[in-house]
């Protein structure tokens, strides 16, 4: 969702911006916009509608800055206009801002204070950039201006600002929506994500909630909004330049799907030493031995991974767990234990919904932990423990490698809790050999590539629904999968619980009806199969996915044997690649399907 960028001292300014937008492309937007400075008295604003290459076809030679900041839109408040695109400029021109976040009372201050004044846009932001330049026309600094505005203004907030009486100062501030500031030699940035900026700088300063910064080619200076000043030393961000780029792969999420062997991998050389033994921070390991139930919260397929490790956090570690929506779990809580610990699953480590129960259970003194992709995260500074997915950037909006990376961190951190514990359910699970055997059979996976893509093409061709059934850990796969298959080929696709069917679902099959079977649960395979008949029979065109010990003939995909708690580490990944098929043989944008960001960062 929307990306920031920033730069302050450099000459190439307009392709900085440029460039850095590019990197943020994956959040999902549907406008951009630049605004550069000479410092000489030049200036340019630039917006267009549609992809960034929209925006660079519109930049001519003689747009040119030595600061400038850039935006990457996706509509909330008002459509996709250039007129609602950001940067926006007060009606004196000013001031120029870029925002991402929700100003909850944008209408109330508008009533309040613009009434004389004819707004050029639809959105909140510019409510608040004509809010900065009534305050400043009354005498106030344009620090002083922004501070008054940031006081009075309600929701969430990144913003990066230009005073165009004094270019040499790039103003910043935050509230719930990331935003970090890049330190250079001679220059300093600002971005969203780190990775928009990676080819200036691998230094990066944290930004806490309502804090004013103020940039300059040599300095970054940062105080609370009540004016009290912040000492930060920066952090390094390392990411391999050729894990963002999409190399010979038409999209990144083919990559992505094809890197997940890798992953699996990567994890086991990551939370293991030279003996098989698995690595826990120690005062991580005993909060969770400590814990006497687990909540884990999370939203889309990080839901669906959460769903997935409920039953080995309980089997292995001994610890009851619940899986909760964030969006739901913020504002309507359950009876909590009296010593829960909370784990957060994201990604992106931004998302909004479930920052906002991360601030909640904060203050009420509990513990909490994230397990995120991305290490400078938000929620992973500000959780109590955090454990990396080691994934490598992902790029595209529909997640696949992310999911299966928290499923198996989920798996060693049980592993290792229950160890710890002496249960006997722990010792005997060899989560190192099963990692091992995931990473096999993703592989002889992603080599069927050629016969995935000719059942999607049998199945999802031109179907307008599709249906994805399972029991147990094959329904939350199936879950997922359904996901996976609506969010980039617009199919409309359900996961359901196999034995719900005939509870009133079963009324919607009628010929042809895509119904794919997950058949991995040795307890109900044989349940899952007859209500796959039962569909059948009233016209459905069934697709079997089948644990290999579960397989009978005729079954389209077989899977390598893992032991079933793991098996959504292997039955997901045709279902990815069916989503996947489907979507490009329809010609849809893979990577950046409509009305997506793969960062939320507003609820």
């Amino acid at each position: 969702m929307c990306g920031i960028v920033g730069v302050i001292g450099k000459k190439n300014a307009t392709q900085i911006l440029l460039k850095g937008l590019e990197k943020l492309e994956y959040r999902g937007y549907d406008s951009a916009g630049i605004y550069v400075n000479d410092q000489a008295g030049h200036d340019h604003l630039i917006k267009r509608v549609g992809h960034i290459s929209n925006l660079e076809e519109a930049v001519t030679p003689d747009v040119q800055g030595v600061m400038g900041i850039g935006h990457t839109r996706w509509a909330t408040n008002g459509g996709p206009t250039e007129a609602n695109a950001h940067p926006h400029v007060s009606n004196d021109e000013r001031f120029y801002l870029v925002h991402n976040g929700v100003v909850t009372n944008a209408n109330e201050l508008k009533q309040q204070y613009l009434q004389d004044i004819e707004l050029q846009s639809d959105t909140d932001t510019e409510v608040v950039v004509q809010l900065i330049a009534l305050f400043a026309r009354e005498g106030l600094s344009a620090k002083e201006a922004l501070r008054k505005t940031l006081k009075m203004i309600q929701g969430s907030y990144a913003f990066s600002m230009v005073d165009r009486l004094d270019p040499t100062v790039l103003y910043v501030a935050k509230n719930k929506s990331p935003l970090l500031i890049g330190r250079g030699k001679g220059f300093n940035v600002v971005a969203s994500d780190a990775l928009a900026m990676l080819s200036e700088t691998d230094q990066f300063v944290e930004l806490k909630d309502q804090e004013i910064v103020t940039l300059t080619a040599d300095a970054i200076h940062i105080e609370t909004i009540d004016g009290k000043v912040e000492e930060r030393k920066p952090f390094t961000v390392k990411v391999d330049d050729g894990e963002v780029s999409k190399g010979t792969y038409p999209f990144f999420m083919l990559k992505e799907i094809d890197e997940q062997p890798i992953v699996m991998r990567r994890l086991v050389e990551k939370y293991t030493d030279d003996h098989g033994n698995i690595v826990l921070p120690e005062d991580l390991l005993k909060a969770l031995q400590q814990a006497d139930r687990l909540y884990i919260v999370a939203a889309g397929t990080s839901y669906h991974a959460g769903l997935v490790g409920a039953p080995l956090f309980e089997q292995l570690a001994g610890i009851p767990t619940e899986v909760h929506v964030a969006s739901e779990f913020a504002y309507h809580q359950p009876l909590l234990s009296k010593h829960p610990l909370f784990i957060f699953l994201t990604q992106s480590g931004e998302t909004a919904d479930i920052r906002q129960v991360l601030v909640s259970v904060k203050e009420r003194g509990y513990q909490t932990l994230t397990i995120t992709n991305v290490a400078s995260s938000t929620l992973a500074r500000e959780a109590t423990f955090m454990l990396q997915l080691h994934g490598g950037p992902e790029i595209a909006v529909a997640s696949t490698k992310a999911y299966t990376a928290q499923i198996a961190v989920e798996a060693l951190v049980s592993k290792a809790v229950g160890e710890a514990k002496g249960l006997q359910a722990a010792k005997d699970f060899d989560v190192i050999h099963e990692l091992g055997l995931a990473a096999t059979g993703q592989q002889a996976l992603i080599d069927q590539k050629d016969r995935i893509h000719e059942l999607a093409t049998d199945m999802f061709k031109t179907t307008r629904n599709a249906f994805y059934i399972g029991r147990g850990d094959d329904y939350y796969a199936s879950m997922e999968a359904a996901l996976k298959l609506k969010e980039i080929s617009y199919v409309q696709a359900e996961g359901f619980a196999a034995g719900e069917l005939k509870h009133g679902t079963i009324a919607l099959i009628e010929k042809n009806t895509p119904v794919v079977a997950i058949i991995s649960d040795p307890v109900t395979a044989a349940r899952t199969r007859s209500n796959a008949d039962e569909v059948q029979a009233r016209g459905a065109k069934v697709l079997h996915i089948a644990m290999a010990s579960q397989a009978q003939d005729g079954d389209q995909i077989v899977v390598d044997e893992i032991n079933p708690l793991l098996a959504p580490l292997l039955t997901i990944i045709p279902a990815q690649l069916l989503a996947y098929f489907t979507s490009a043989d329809r010609g849809y944008d893979v990577d950046r399907p409509r009305n997506l960001a793969k960062s939320v960062t507003v609820e």
